[in-house]
């Protein structure tokens, strides 16, 4: 016997597609199972921000998925700190974050070993409030005498800062003039504080600082001195949908949005 429901659904169909056009009939259907795509939370830190605003749009009119996003650092003890939103309890699909502070997320059971994917690597920069005479940083001694000459000199709580703090000014032989000016500054991204005149002088990874109007970029520190960070994604282990977050991370990792990714100041691992 003839499934009726089944035979109405089909004429109804090509009902569609004679009316429409196949093109546009195509577009109804696909909206039409749209009413399965999910609601997604990603926990995103800083550096990889640029590059991710860029390509989720795109990410959300392919899929059909929604998008919800909390900021935060990778690490840090601010609460709005990736690891410390996790430890309270807080849901995600995804986190984005520095590479070796994801890699402590998987040790300690809160990200799944096998969802690790890798998506950009991060080098530090410098800015200058616009306005300001912007320094030569392109190499070790400029770069000393720029800090050594600036008022006042601030870097992020998060990878790029702890490097700063703890090994370039060494590496300068400047640690101890460096004590009494300079600061690292949580949550705020630097070089917001460097174009509202708090500081004289900001480093930070260079896609944070790209963005941010009233700051003029003086350039990345020198390769000799770099510290390069590596942004990687994962999926915790409660994620409420992890085969989406899984596609999520594939999208932003892959060789088609390299450009887009390297346009925000990053430097992508696929071309």
């Amino acid at each position: 016997m003839k499934n009726t429901s089944t035979s109405v659904r089909a004429s109804a169909v090509r009902r569609l597609f004679a009316t429409l056009g196949a093109g546009i009939a195509m577009t109804a259907l696909f909206a039409a199972t749209s009413a399965h795509a999910e609601d997604l939370r990603v926990m995103n830190s800083g550096g990889f921000t640029a590059a991710y605003k860029l390509l989720l749009p795109k990410f959300e009119a392919s899929s059909g998925d929604h998008v919800d996003t909390a900021w935060g650092p990778s690490m840090g003890k601010a609460p709005e700190a990736i690891p410390n939103r996790l430890a309270r309890g807080e849901l995600a699909d995804v986190v984005i974050m520095v590479g070796y502070a994801l890699d402590d997320l998987i040790k300690a059971g809160k990200v799944r070993l096998d969802s690790r994917v890798d998506l950009a690597d991060s080098r530090i920069g410098v800015v200058v409030k616009a306005g300001d005479t912007v320094p030569d940083v392109s190499t070790p001694e400029k770069l000393k005498a720029a800090l050594l000459a600036a008022k006042s000199v601030a870097y992020s709580d998060s990878a790029s800062g702890v490097y700063i703090e703890r090994e370039l000014f060494k590496k300068l032989g400047i640690a101890e003039q460096m004590q009494g000016k300079s600061v690292m500054v949580q949550k705020t991204p630097v070089a917001e504080k460097v174009a509202a005149g708090d500081y004289a002088l900001g480093l930070q990874q260079v896609s944070e600082l790209l963005p941010v109007k009233g700051a003029v970029f003086a350039g990345k520190i020198p390769e000799s001195l770099q510290s390069v960070t590596r942004f990687a994604g994962g999926v915790p282990v409660n994620a409420p949908h992890p085969e989406e977050a899984k596609k999520l991370l594939t999208y932003m990792a892959a060789p088609a949005v390299a450009k887009d990714v390297e346009s925000t100041g990053l430097d992508p691992l696929t071309h």
